[in-house]
């Protein structure tokens, strides 16, 4: 719609989790720099927590473009709290068979791709998205899983990834063991004020657009309207892209901005502040 108007090449602010939008804040650095140390260095277990839109997702994408690859990656994304047989999905993520099997058959199953993943000198990484909603128990079924691994190298590698409640489940007693497993893991928080701005001058950039479009009060109020949460920064700075092309304005100035969030809040439930 306003991608010409602005000279953009595609839309700057998308939802979907696209890694070559990701911008490196400080703690972004940080938290890259964590992932590739667990999936590298035989870290056994990584743990990645953040709020809802705080960008966990476009991080894990960033980390498995640069990830070696001799890993046979597989991505359990569609997590709840009775995902029933772990190991139907944990075979599915990897595309081996589990129709008409038991409980035995598709533990050695797993295994024997495992081991013949070991013999052929790659390593297994299972992803766990939205880990938050696994209960106590699948969590300790996955931790099981990981017994595979030798005293000398992690057969298999796990990485979750969940909001906080995932850190706060794991602090329980009964997973005690599975903390013992960690061996890497990060938190991220929402931008900072200076982040913030340097997020949306990063996206317009990287969509070929001037850094200017937004100027810096409109920057400002983006910040405070949604918190530094990048998810929130997409969807406010996207719909005033909308705004300023339907006035045909060249740049967002902050009454734009919040010409966008008196609109929303008029809607129920508005993630914007009011």
């Amino acid at each position: 719609m306003y991608e010409d108007f602005y000279g953009f090449k595609e839309k700057p602010f998308a939802l979907t989790p696209d890694p070559e939008y990701l911008y490196m804040s400080q703690q972004h650095e940080s938290a890259l720099t964590m992932l590739e140390y667990g999936l590298t260095l035989d870290g056994g277990i990584t743990v990645v927590t953040g709020d809802v839109g705080s960008g966990k997702t476009t991080l894990i994408r960033r980390a498995l473009q640069v990830l070696d690859p001799q890993f046979s990656v597989g991505i359990i994304s569609n997590t709840h709290r009775n995902i029933g047989e772990l190991l139907k999905w944990v075979l599915f993520a990897f595309d081996l068979d589990y129709q008409s099997k038991d409980k035995t058959e598709l533990y050695h199953i797993f295994i024997d791709f495992i081991i013949e993943q070991y013999g052929a000198n790659r390593r297994t990484l299972l992803i766990i998205d939205e880990a938050q909603n696994m209960d106590i128990e699948t969590l300790e079924e996955l931790r099981m899983l990981t017994n595979v691994n030798t005293d000398k190298d992690q057969i298999l590698q796990l990485l979750l990834v969940g909001q906080p409640e995932l850190a706060e489940k794991l602090k329980k007693p009964e997973l005690r063991q599975f903390r013992q497993r960690i061996a890497a893991g990060f938190h991220l928080t929402p931008l900072n004020f200076r982040d913030t701005c340097n997020y949306i001058r990063h996206r317009l950039a990287t969509a070929g657009g001037e850094t200017t479009i937004f100027d810096d009060m409109a920057c400002g109020a983006v910040h405070y309207q949604t918190k530094g949460v990048p998810r929130l920064i997409n969807s406010l700075c996207d719909a005033a892209l909308v705004y300023g092309f339907a006035e045909e304005r060249r740049s967002i100035d902050i009454d734009t901005i919040f010409d966008v969030v008196l609109d929303k809040n008029r809607a129920p439930l508005s993630p914007f502040a009011s």
